[in-house]
């Protein structure tokens, strides 16, 4: 295995910091939306909110993620400092393209993405530990199933409890809820998705030695990685805010307590089975779910098409920019 100078080691380290800042910039909409949308919080606390349970995420949730997306997605055999150049990028552009764009895309699996396509891009397809892939995969499909479905059962079984109640009591009760749903939904959020990073740096440290004998992830990565995202999250995506909250149904404080708690139990479950799913597919699932509970025109299909379409491309798309960034090294020397 080919080793590198400590200052590109640490060049590399920093690009998967700078990448798990920008998903919490992506994803902080998947936290907030719900809970600014319905008048709550205010934006500028609402991140603030988010943040601080991003952070401390790391104190509830063990890391079988981070292992599962270490040496459960390519073999960590193959992995050396251009592969992981070529999975950082290859996710890196793809979430400023669909942020530019508004478009809630998956930060998950566009660096899922991008990793496969760098080490196919150095080794072929071999090297693809396809139990891992396909498992990730199919939570595209499960993760915001499952989030709709919580999320429509929740308003339901709310409904009935609440149906004696009026408005009004209904609305205030649910506003201070709100701060329980949206609390965990943050928690899970830095849970799962922060251990994509800490999976990401904690293999390309063992590709250089600096991890011997059993894969692990060091404390000092854990909590970088867990301060990068809370940071990210400071700084807010009102772009997607705006479509997760508003375009694709109107929310009641009631509404976004079922969402984000049916978010929230959806990403817990996968965090604990290790899987690494998308917070993005989950949560607007769940607003989904909680739309058609009112009707199902209440539900702007065309918007949630859209999305569901960035969603098929992701994977394939951030593949290919990571095998194309990959390659770039090897061009000029």
């Amino acid at each position: 295995m080919e080793t590198i100078p400590l200052s590109l080691l640490w060049g590399l380290i920093g690009v998967a910091l700078l990448f798990d800042f920008l998903n919490g910039l992506h994803d902080a909409a998947n936290s907030i939306a719900t809970i600014v949308s319905t008048r709550v919080l205010r934006p500028q606390f609402a991140v603030f909110w988010a943040a601080f349970f991003n952070f401390i995420a790391f104190l509830v949730f063990g890391l079988s993620v981070a292992k599962t997306v270490g040496t459960g997605i390519i073999s960590p055999e193959i992995v050396d400092s251009r592969v992981i150049f070529g999975a950082l990028m290859g996710a890196i552009s793809w979430n400023v393209i669909t942020w530019l764009l508004g478009i809630p895309s998956s930060s998950s699996h566009a660096l899922i993405g991008g990793l496969v396509g760098a080490g196919v891009a150095k080794a072929g397809t071999s090297v693809i530990v396809w139990n891992g892939l396909l498992k990730t995969a199919g939570a595209i499909v499960m993760s915001p199933a499952l989030g709709f479905a919580l999320a429509l059962m929740l308003v339901l079984i709310v409904s009935w409890l609440f149906v004696r109640s009026t408005p009004f009591a209904v609305d205030s009760s649910f506003r201070w809820l709100q701060f329980v749903s949206a609390s965990f939904y943050s928690l899970g959020h830095g849970g799962n998705d922060a251990q994509k990073t800490m999976g990401i740096i904690a293999v390309l440290l063992f590709s250089q030695g600096q991890i011997t004998g059993e894969f692990y992830v060091p404390f000092w990565v854990v909590i970088t990685c867990q301060a990068a995202m809370g940071l990210g999250t400071l700084f807010g995506g009102w772009r997607i805010v705006h479509t997760m909250g508003s375009k694709i149904t109107r929310l009641t404080p009631m509404q976004g307590f079922c969402a984000e708690t049916g978010g929230a139990i959806t990403l817990f479950l996968a965090t604990y089975l290790g899987i690494p799913v998308s917070t993005t597919h989950t949560i607007t699932g769940a607003i989904v779910g909680v739309g058609a509970a009112r009707r199902v025109s209440a539900v702007r299909w065309n918007v949630a098409k859209d999305i569901v379409t960035a969603w098929i491309f992701t994977m394939p798309a951030a593949a290919l920019i990571g095998a194309v960034f990959y390659a770039l090294p090897g061009l000029f020397r």
